[in-house]
This record gives C-alpha cells, structure tokens and sequence, in this order.
C-alpha cells in the first residue's frame, strides 16, 4: 500500500516541507511516484521515516542520520553511545541551570517582598537581570566567594538594601565625577574610588580579593548587563566603563602590593 506525501505528513506529525526536504537530501526518498508525478511512500518508506524521527527525537543533524542509516549496523551503537553520553552531560547542565536560576531569583526578589513602587524606591534605575544572573552562576558555580555573595544578597532586608544602594549611588556620583573632570584612571583619585567599591562588595557581599575585583571589572567592561547593576543607562557615559575597569585594574595592582589595603 502507498500513502501521498499529505498523508505521511498527517499521520507522522512532519510537514510536506519536511518531507520534501528530506527528499532532496537524499534522506527519503520516495520508493514510487503516481503517474502524475507526485510522491508516494511506501511500508519500507514509513519504517525508514520512523528511524529518522527517531534519531531526531535524540537530537542528531541529518547528515548523522543518514550516515547511520547508510551503514547502520557499523555507526548506529557507537552514535548512540555518544549521544547518550552527550544527554547525560547535558541533563547535569540543566539541572545545575534549575539551581542557579532558583538562586538568581532569590536576588531578584531581593530576600524581601517588595511591590513595584518599593522596588524602584530602593533600587531605582538598577534592575537585576535574570538571564546575566544565571549565565553568572554558570560561570563562578565553584566558586565559593560567588555562593556567599548570592546568600547573603537573598538574606539582605529592605533597610540593608536602601543603605547598599545609598552608598552606591554616592560612589557612583563621585565616580562620573571623577571621570567627567579628566582624572586618569590610574590616578589617585580614581583608584580610591575602585577601593571603595571593592570594600563595598567585602563589606555587603562577599570578601573581595584584588583578583576577585578584576574579574567582576572585566564583567563591567565586556557586559553591559553587568555594567547596568553598578552605572544605570541614564547615567552611563562614553568611556566610563572603560575608566572605570581601568582603575580597578590599577587600584589591584595597588592592593597586592600592600599600599592600598586599609
């Protein structure tokens, strides 16, 4: 018995596209044609459509499939092999992905339940992006520093963050300051700035080593999701974020030697 290409499509869940597709690649190609031309599947044809779905569902690229079914006994346990190995790995990453997107969301939420106005009273401009949050909990998911920063920002209360973001606003007012009037970022003046804001995370974070302080500068100068939580767009300037990873950059040099520490 054969079946039109719309029938396939209705009964196998692909479009015709798919199924067109699949016919110029090579990858199933209809074992008869009606005298009009048009494509007609035969058994052999479904049961080789349903290899092909199968290893799709598995998530292998076409050009995989045909070389298994072009050989499927020498490929066909070897692939699958790899792609269970590949899936396994991938079911680790997406469970650590629940994790760390769970603790993103106890940042945004601040510890504390606030309503629109009482969010934008404390935080302002300020907002904690969930997708930065979480590709940085990836990133520093072994890192000890980055686990107690994010428990004790979902510990802090409302007053705690009023007064967090008090200081970094005034540190950020003398920051564009500093920048506006042509101080070099190498200069005292804007590497007592990058102190500040180091003993500022220390003090409300999570102890803040200079290395630790420039990786999250060079979070500011590549990401201008990073960027956003300590200069809001408003207030972001040509060059400051550069300024700004520039004098950390030089303030850590400072600390390490022993000058700088206080």
């Amino acid at each position: 018995m054969s079946y039109t290409v719309g029938q396939v499509s209705g009964f196998a869940g692909v479009t015709v596209r798919t199924l067109h597709h699949y016919d110029r690649s090579g990858l199933l190609v209809p074992s008869e044609r009606s005298p009009g031309g048009y494509r007609l599947y035969g058994e052999a044809d479904l049961a080789r459509l349903q290899q092909i779905l199968f290893y799709r569902e598995l998530g292998f690229a076409l050009e995989e499939i045909a070389e298994i079914l072009e050989d499927p006994q020498a490929n066909a346990l070897d692939q699958l092999r790899a792609r269970r190995k590949a899936l396994v790995e991938q079911i680790g990453k997406l469970g650590r992905l629940v994790e760390v997107a769970e603790r993103a969301m106890e940042v945004q939420q601040t510890g504390v339940p606030l309503g629109p106005q009482e969010r934008f009273e404390v935080f302002g401009e300020i907002t904690f992006d969930l997708s930065y949050a979480t590709e940085a909990g990836l990133k520093w998911e072994n890192s000890a520093g980055h686990r107690e920063a994010m428990s004790r920002a979902a510990a802090h209360s409302k007053e705690d963050w009023a007064r967090i973001m008090g200081e970094a606003a005034a540190w950020r007012t003398d920051l564009i300051k500093a920048f506006a009037e042509g101080e070099p970022a190498g200069g005292k003046r804007a590497m007592a700035l990058a102190e500040e804001h180091r003993l500022h995370i220390s003090r409300w974070f999570t102890p803040c080593p200079p290395a630790m302080h420039l990786r999250i500068a060079a979070d500011y100068a590549a990401d201008p999701r990073a960027y956003a939580l300590v200069i809001p767009p408003s207030e972001q300037l040509p060059g400051l974020a550069e300024f700004l990873h520039a004098a950390i950059r030089a303030n850590a040099g400072q600390v390490a030697d022993g000058v700088g520490e206080r």
